[in-house]
């Protein structure tokens, strides 16, 4: 049952879709005539004025609409018989909504259909041509640029949107072939297929019966045996880890099973099913499906260019990664800001220009004022690790101020700690100019990358091994990269190194992203941002996680 879901699902995306090589959608029936509608509305060599009157007063309140339908001299996109194909093609690209994770009550497909159907007159075909005309550019708009604007839902997702004028839409559904116009509205990323497939194929194995029973028991490892590992054997075949297997055993085979599913995971491989792999094993494919739906919808915000080098930074993954024409040539782990309003990491992308070396700390105003002004005014003594400086950057000893006589907006001084083997952006930091004076730097506490969460800075990025991703930055402008760096290093002075070719960053936040073996590795939701982008998918009209299936 399973298996004949998910390739009759994988067949429609394929077919309908073409998303792989661009054919165009496959429709063979119009709609309306498989709907026993007739399709016989006025052509457009007529235009009613209880047409236009309908259609003008409908599409007032949307200027890009009513100007385009002035413009072409209401010539109508979807409602005589001569708009058949597009109005067909449009029709089965709005089917494929739930397969897309889009908010399919976004589009009412189900509800222009039944206007259609229901029309009589000029005024309700007039209503309907801009009801189909905002389902259109709804559909176009939340296929490229998505369907929520994440800063409404997170302050923290700073990501830069671009936006199709949706007079661009509107002409290319005009003109050619509107089959093909519709395919090329959809996602070209590689990323976004396999993201595709892996929610048709969850949403076939859940409408199968999900991936059984929880296994509800103590940690196990090699020569446990009992019922509980039956359960767990089971769990993980139905996960597609595991091959057909009928063991009693905690074997090798169960054990290379779940080492791969902690690879997958986050986990440390250790081949032992511990709490923590237990909690993640036991974690319901419903759930797993609302990563997958929200992970597209940020994929459909990246557009980014994958085959460059870049630097990427997976917040919940808590790793910092330079890939290269799509192979991870340098990994490390990272240290991401706390789990508090204003100290939570953000989302956005830039460009990394340089870095420096034995680096100053200049201490941002919001820490200044809310953690240092206190101890200061207690003990002008106090942080003796930072110096004060006045407007013009000049250091003021601290017997010439009475911190005692500022509030946190008054205060007029800055503080900044000097290069040093304590210095809180540890021997190098590495710059991507932004407004959000966000970067990634060392730090001297180590040990904080020994957590599996690591959410400890005030928003910065924290990187667990600096020089080894200094060299691998710089050695694409020199063969000498590491001497060079380790003579500004050993130096003790303040050194900008700048980078040749600036390499994009993307800091993102992806709970579910395909492996290079074409799984899906899945990440605990540590900011819950990614809960309130379903929920606001949700809002927005899409399906609860499962009824797709």
């Amino acid at each position: 049952m399973f298996a004949t879901l998910f390739n009759r699902r994988i067949g429609d995306f394929l077919s309908c879709l073409a998303l792989t090589n661009g054919r165009r959608f496959l429709i063979t029936t119009s709609v309306m005539a498989m709907l026993g509608a007739p399709t016989a509305f006025a052509g457009t060599e007529t235009m009613p004025q209880a047409f236009v009157q309908s259609l003008a007063q409908t599409a007032a309140s949307d200027e890009v609409i009513a100007a385009w339908y002035r413009e072409t001299g209401y010539r109508t996109l979807w409602t005589t018989v001569e708009d058949e194909a597009r109005r067909t093609a449009l029709f089965a690209a709005l089917a494929t909504a739930q397969d897309h994770g889009l908010p399919e009550g976004r589009y009412d497909l189900r509800g222009l259909r039944t206007a259609f159907l229901a029309a009589e007159t000029e005024g309700d075909r007039g209503r309907l041509e801009v009801a189909m005309t905002r389902a259109y550019l709804d559909w176009a708009h939340d296929l490229q640029s998505g369907a929520l604007s994440p800063k409404k839902v997170d302050g923290g997702i700073l990501r830069e949107i671009a936006v199709t004028d949706p007079r661009v839409h509107l002409a290319a559904i005009a003109a050619g072939d509107p089959g093909r116009a519709l395919v090329r509205l959809l996602p070209q990323s590689v990323v976004y297929a396999q993201l595709m497939k892996a929610k048709i194929g969850l949403e076939a194995r859940i409408a199968a019966g999900g991936w059984g029973p929880e296994v509800t028991a103590e940690p196990m490892g090699l020569g446990s045996a009992g019922p509980e590992v039956v359960a767990l054997r089971d769990r993980l075949m139905s996960m597609d880890y595991l091959h057909r297997s009928v063991t009693m055993t905690y074997d090798g085979a169960l054990s290379a099973a779940v080492q791969q599913f902690q690879i997958d995971h986050g986990f440390d491989p250790t081949g032992d099913a511990d709490r923590d792999t237990l909690a993640a094993l036991n974690v319901a494919p419903q759930e797993r499906l609302k990563s997958i739906i929200v992970a597209m919808e940020r994929e459909r915000w990246l557009h980014i260019d994958r085959s460059v080098r870049h630097i990427w930074v997976n917040q919940p993954d808590f790793t910092a990664k330079i890939i290269d024409h799509g192979k991870t040539i340098f990994q490390t782990r990272v240290v991401i800001g706390k789990n508090v309003p204003d100290q939570r990491s953000p989302e956005f992308s830039d460009q990394m220009e340089f870095m420096v070396i034995n680096p100053s700390w200049s201490v941002p105003r919001s820490i200044t004022v809310k953690e240092y002004l206190p101890l200061l005014q207690q003990n002008a003594n106090a942080v003796g690790h930072l110096q004060v400086l006045d407007r013009a950057g000049r250091v003021v000893p601290r017997g010439a101020v009475n911190f005692a006589a500022y509030s946190a907006a008054s205060f007029p001084f800055a503080l900044r700690q000097p290069p040093s083997d304590g210095n809180a952006l540890g021997k190098v930091k590495f710059m991507f100019p932004n407004p959000y004076n966000i970067y990634l730097h060392d730090t001297p506490s180590k040990s904080l990358f020994d957590d599996k969460v690591r959410a400890y800075s005030h928003g910065c990025i924290r990187v667990a091994d600096p020089f080894e991703f200094a060299h691998a930055l710089l050695s694409v402008q020199s063969a000498e990269a590491e001497a060079e760096f380790d003579r500004h290093l050993n130096s003790t002075r303040e050194t900008a190194v700048k980078l040749e070719q600036p390499v994009p960053v993307h800091l993102v936040y992806f709970t579910a992203y395909p492996t290079v073996k074409g799984r899906i590795a899945y990440r605990d939701d540590v900011y819950g941002r990614d809960g309130a982008l379903y929920d606001a998918l949700e809002a927005a009209g899409l399906a609860p996680s499962g009824v797709q299936g």
